[in-house]
């Protein structure tokens, strides 16, 4: 997509990051449903390594919910989670997840 712009004004910036942001959004296809309440990417930290990496705001909310699944006992969660990481974040999976 192409968007030529003479004289951007604020309001139009606004749609511009708006748009960016949507189609950043749907490249990667959520494992289940969960909130994304991040904008911005994320430092986590394994408690056990002390290791830590960034996290997209998608990531942030897959790995909350695979902790959060982990506790309950929800294990179907874990699983499609822990796979849709080790495909989109290789990197962060092995040291947040392995």
């Amino acid at each position: 997509m192409k968007i030529k712009v003479d004289m951007p004004t604020e309001e139009l910036n606004q749609e511009i990051k708006k748009l960016i942001q949507d189609a950043w959004e749907q490249k990667r296809e959520l494992p289940f449903e969960c909130k994304i309440f991040d904008k911005e990417p994320v430092e986590v930290h394994n408690h056990l390594s002390g290791r830590s990496c960034m996290l997209e705001p998608d990531a942030i909310a897959v790995y909350d919910s695979i902790k959060g699944a982990e506790l309950i006992g929800e294990y179907d969660i874990v699983r499609k989670g822990v796979t849709w990481f080790r495909k989109h974040f290789p990197k962060e999976y092995m040291i947040l997840l392995d």
